[in-house]
């Protein structure tokens, strides 16, 4: 059944993890209760922004690297087969994202999306290859 429809609108980050592909641990990397909005839209356009909880304004060249560790932002356009969700990205918060493709795994719910990130390295956790979990409350 294809239910891409349901996806357009705002959702409201509620829950991430990310888990090591090679060690299997999972951990939190966005707190207990990550802040973040998904915007998808009926012409085909996916804008994501999420931030840790609890971060702090940067007062340092140090606390605005932190700064940029404890977020991501990026927009690009999507299409669906399925529930496999591809995002051609053309803007980002990681210029190593811009150009790429993004493919997300997801399942609608009730009023929650569940995203699941295909493994792939990460910048902000040394290249480590990572997939990440993610559940959206409609809002």
């Amino acid at each position: 059944m294809d239910n891409s429809a349901q996806l357009v609108g705002t959702w409201k980050l509620i829950s991430c993890f990310m888990e090591d592909i090679e060690t299997k641990e999972t951990r939190q990397v966005w707190g207990e209760r990550p802040n973040g909005y998904l915007v998808v839209t009926s012409a085909g356009r996916w804008i994501v922004v999420q931030t840790a909880e609890d971060r702090k304004a940067p007062h340092t060249d140090e606390d605005q690297s932190d700064a940029f560790k404890t977020m991501l932002a990026c927009s690009g356009k999507y299409r669906t087969e399925g529930n496999k969700i591809s995002i051609n990205i053309d803007i980002a918060w990681d210029e190593a994202w811009n150009g790429t493709e993004q493919i997300r795994h997801y399942r609608i719910e009730g009023n929650r999306l569940h995203i699941e990130v295909a493994p792939q390295p990460y910048s902000n956790f040394g290249g480590k290859v990572m997939r990440a979990v993610l559940i959206w409350v409609r809002g």
